[in-house]
């Protein structure tokens, strides 16, 4: 491909330098880039690609995309090597434009569906990604958990939510090449803010709930919010692929009526206790499942959905809504709905014939962490003992907080680690007892610090008994822990279940 092949939805862009050059792909990273690739220089938040052109260049890039404004760091690099410069605006806004035409706009082929929220994002995204391809309607699916083509694994894209802008649309291509119909996409706040998502050609867009994250990033819940809101924005930019577009939101979160007046998009609610256009009705716990009445379009049927707690519930409506938006009807959704096997570490169950409770789930926040909690305290005889940590590089306040609902809601915690990256997993941990001790739990008598994850989970289960409740938060699908400048493979499914096989009895 040329460069000036890409420069379709950048007509703004100052090209210096030969508009013929080939490119043979897209790359932000200077380590990566192979001879022929468009390097694109972005400033992030600890590094400046700009910094790196040099050595993109010598690793055989045949072109680099700069910032305005950036003349001195780039020009005395590039002059003497005569490689053509293309000078943007928003480099990160010009990668998501520039991967988009270099894979033949791939989500203008599909219809795409994208998904926001605090929490629920990556089981929703995966009920519907299950509800699509159970029923006939070939979906790809981009999440934090995994990443998939109908039933097949695609790579891992690394530790973001949403991956950057050229590895989303190769996987929307790869979608097209496998003739997909739908893509199902996570669309985190970071993601959004940082544009790696533009260019995706939203047709629905759904809201799972917000509550007070990221705010080391976003500053603030205002801009945390606005983050959010930009999915919505985006549904009256995307093209017509002929079907409506549309916002499915949660009417029982106070920020539905905020997302609804951003969009002149069709706007449909789902929800349990405000009257919406989706509901539910005559919830009966069942075990591990959730038997209900679905309402839709003037519409009941029976569900039994093999997942439990009204958080659930919330997902299996917007789900709902989200597939009539999409043409399906409610006896085909309801059948979907029915089979799903659930997400990887999204309550997750464990089951080795022990006669105690184990789940994994991905509760990171204090108010998932919460959440979850009181959803095992109602539904359990037993003791709850908790094993979690904290992230590090993220933010701090919710160490503290998570300690405080910990100390209200479980009978014992292990403190461990999360993945602290170049943190002091000491500092994080003592903040987190520091919760607990708020909370009037006593280090060695109602929580213990076993920094070793691996540890943790064996020292949880081994002091389980009959009827007790063993809940591994945090790290749901992952299969590390990272430290600072090391990790250790710990899968929180796997490891519990190899110390449940070994386990006397």
């Amino acid at each position: 491909m040329r460069l000036q092949d890409l420069l379709v939805g950048l007509p703004e862009a100052d090209l210096v330098g030969n508009p013929d050059t080939p490119v043979s792909d897209i790359c932000y990273d200077s380590r990566a880039v192979r001879p022929g690739s468009l390097f694109v220089a972005m400033r992030g938040l600890n590094v400046d690609g700009h910094d790196y052109i040099r050595q993109a260049l010598a690793a055989g890039a045949s072109a680099v995309a700069v910032g305005a404004g950036s003349e001195s760091k780039w020009r005395p690099v590039v002059e003497g090597l005569h490689a053509p410069v293309l000078v943007v605006g928003n480099t990160r806004v010009a990668l998501a434009r520039l991967a988009a035409a270099f894979h033949g706009y791939p989500a203008r082929r599909l219809r795409v569906i994208g998904v926001t929220g605090t929490d629920g994002k990556t089981s929703l995204c995966h009920l519907l990604a299950h509800v699509f391809n159970a029923t006939g309607n070939k979906a790809g699916l981009i999440s934090t958990a995994e990443c998939r083509i109908a039933d097949q694994l695609l790579p891992d894209t690394g530790r973001y939510t949403t991956p950057e802008a050229p590895e989303v649309q190769a996987m929307l291509a790869q979608m097209v090449a496998a003739d997909c119909e739908w893509a199902v996409m996570e669309a985190t706040s970071h993601g959004l803010a940082l544009h790696r998502v533009d260019d995706c050609e939203y047709d629905i867009a759904a809201f799972t709930n917000l509550t007070s994250d990221h705010l080391d990033f976003h500053g603030s819940l205002g801009e945390y919010r606005a983050a959010k809101g930009r999915l919505f924005s985006m549904l009256d930019d995307s093209v017509d692929k002929g079907i409506a577009k549309t916002a499915i939101l949660n009417a029982d979160d106070p920020a539905c009526g905020y997302f609804a007046s951003l969009t002149n998009a069709r706007v449909k609610t789902y929800g349990v206790s405000a009257p919406p256009d989706i509901s539910a009705h005559s919830l009966t716990a069942d075990g591990w499942s959730t038997q209900l009445m679905l309402r839709a379009d003037d519409q009941e049927i029976s569900v039994h959905f093999p997942r439990p707690g009204a958080f659930n519930v919330s997902n299996a409506l917007a789900a709902t809504g989200v597939a009539l938006a999409a043409g399906l009807d409610l006896e085909t959704i309801a059948r979907g709905l029915e089979s799903w096997p659930g997400a990887p570490g999204r309550m997750e169950l464990i089951e080795e014939g022990q006669q105690f409770t184990v789940v994994v789930d991905f509760a990171h926040a204090p108010d998932s962490l919460r959440r979850v909690l009181e959803h095992l305290r109602g539904s359990s005889r037993g003791r709850i003992v908790a094993v979690f940590g904290c992230i590090g590089e993220r933010d701090k306040d919710r160490r503290f907080a998570m300690g405080r609902v910990a100390a209200e809601h479980a009978d014992y915690t292990i403190v461990t680690d999360d993945n602290p990256y170049s943190e002091d997993p000491d500092a994080i941990i003592t903040e987190i007892a520091r919760g607990l001790e708020f909370g009037g739990k006593r280090l060695g008598h109602d929580f213990a610090v076993v920094p070793d994850r691996r540890e943790a989970i064996a020292q949880a289960l081994a002091m389980a008994v009959d009827e007790d409740v063993v809940l591994l938060a945090g790290k749901g699908h992952e299969m590390q822990v990272h430290l600072a400048g090391s990790s250790y493979d710990c899968n929180d499914a796997e490891m519990a279940r190899q110390v449940l096989r070994e386990l006397p009895g």
